[in-house]
C-alpha cells in the first residue's frame, strides 16, 4: 500500500505523520492514479498505405524531438498491410506498433484472418480486441472478444479491449448495462495476473466518427462504473491497476480536458491520428 508523504510515494501500512486514516484512502487512489501510465494509441482503421505510415512515423517523430517521451506510452496501430513498414520506421523510438484485430485460431483454413502469432512473429505488440466497428460491420460477440484476449495474452500481445453502448442503448438508460454485459464477458477466464497486460478503452459508439464528445464528466463516470465491474470480477487492487483509456472524437482540442481527469488513463484516438501534426498534439496534451 502506497502513501504520499512531502509529494513521494512511500510504501507503508500506516498513514504519513500527520495523515489522518480518513485521508488515507484518497492517497492510496491518488498513488495508484500516479503509477498508471498513460497509453495514447493510434488507430488508423482502413488508412495508410506502408510508404503512407513510413512517411508518417517520420514527421511525427520529426515533430516530437525534444519533448518529454517517457510521460505517456505511445502506440500506433496500422492496417495489417502496413504493419511492417511501420515496426521498421519505429525501430529505435518508444512508439510500439500495434494490430487493429486478430482471430482467436493459431492457424487453419481461415480465409482472410491473422493469427496473435503471426502478429507476435513480425513484432507487434500490441493488439485491439472487440473494437466498436468489428462488433457493427463484421458481427463480432462478446463472445468473439473473450476468445480473441485470452489468445492475444497467451501471445503476450499488449491488448485494448474496446467496450462502450450505441446512441439508442444510452437514450434507453441502458449503458450500465451494455458495459457491464461486454465487461464480463470479455474478462471470462481471464488470469488476474493479465490485468496489467491489456487495457480497457470505453468508446461511446454515438462519439465514434461523429464529432461529438462524451464531456469528460461522462466520461470519468463511465470509467469510474467500468473499474467497479472489473473489481467484481478480478479484486480492487488489480482494478485500480487497470489503465481505462477514452476512446470517441479524441482531437487536439479536447485531449487536455480528458486527459487531466484521474479516470482516464489515456485515449485511443481515430481520425486525428491520421494527421502527424494532429497526433503529436494531443501526444504533447
Amino acid at each position: 500500500m502506497f502513501y504520499f508523504d512531502l509529494g513521494e510515494a512511500t510504501e507503508s501500512h500506516t498513514p504519513a505523520p500527520g495523515t489522518s486514516y480518513a485521508d488515507t484512502g484518497k492517497l492510496e487512489a491518488l498513488a495508484i492514479y500516479c503509477m498508471r501510465k498513460k497509453l495514447i494509441a493510434a488507430n488508423w482503421k482502413m488508412n495508410k498505405t506502408p510508404d503512407d505510415a513510413v512517411a508518417f512515423v517520420r514527421e511525427f517523430t520529426r515533430l516530437l524531438a525534444g519533448c518529454p517521451q517517457d510521460r505517456d506510452e505511445i502506440a500506433i496501430l496500422p492496417p495489417f498491410v502496413s504493419l511492417s513498414a511501420t515496426i521498421e520506421a519505429a525501430r529505435g523510438t518508444k512508439i510500439a506498433v500495434g494490430a487493429q484485430n486478430m482471430y482467436w485460431q493459431k492457424q487453419g483454413a481461415f480465409t482472410g484472418e491473422i493469427s496473435a502469432a503471426m502478429l507476435a512473429a513480425i513484432g507487434c505488440q500490441q493488439v485491439i480486441i472487440g473494437h466498436s466497428e468489428r462488433r457493427q460491420y463484421f458481427g463480432e460477440t462478446d463472445i468473439d472478444v473473450n476468445r480473441k484476449l485470452r489468445v492475444a495474452l497467451a501471445e503476450k500481445l499488449k491488448a485494448i479491449v474496446c467496450v462502450g453502448e450505441l446512441n439508442e442503448e444510452r437514450q434507453s438508460g441502458l449503458t450500465e448495462d451494455v458495459l457491464r454485459r461486454q465487461l464480463h464477458a470479455a474478462l471470462r477466464e481471464i488470469p488476474v495476473a493479465d490485468v496489467e497486460n491489456f487495457c480497457i478503452a470505453y468508446e461511446p459508439v454515438w462519439a465514434i466518427g461523429t464529432g461529438k464528445t462524451a464531456t469528460p464528466e461522462i466520461a470519468c463516470k463511465a470509467h469510474a462504473f467500468i473499474r467497479g465491474e472489473v473489481a467484481k470480477v478480478v479484486g480492487d487492487g488489480p482494478a485500480a491497476r487497470l489503465r481505462i483509456l477514452y476512446g470517441g472524437s479524441v482531437k487536439p482540442e479536447n485531449a487536455t480536458a480528458l486527459m487531466s481527469q484521474q479516470e482516464i488513463d489515456g485515449a485511443l484516438v481515430g481520425g486525428a491520428s491520421l494527421n502527424p501534426e494532429s497526433f503529436a498534439a494531443i501526444v504533447k496534451w
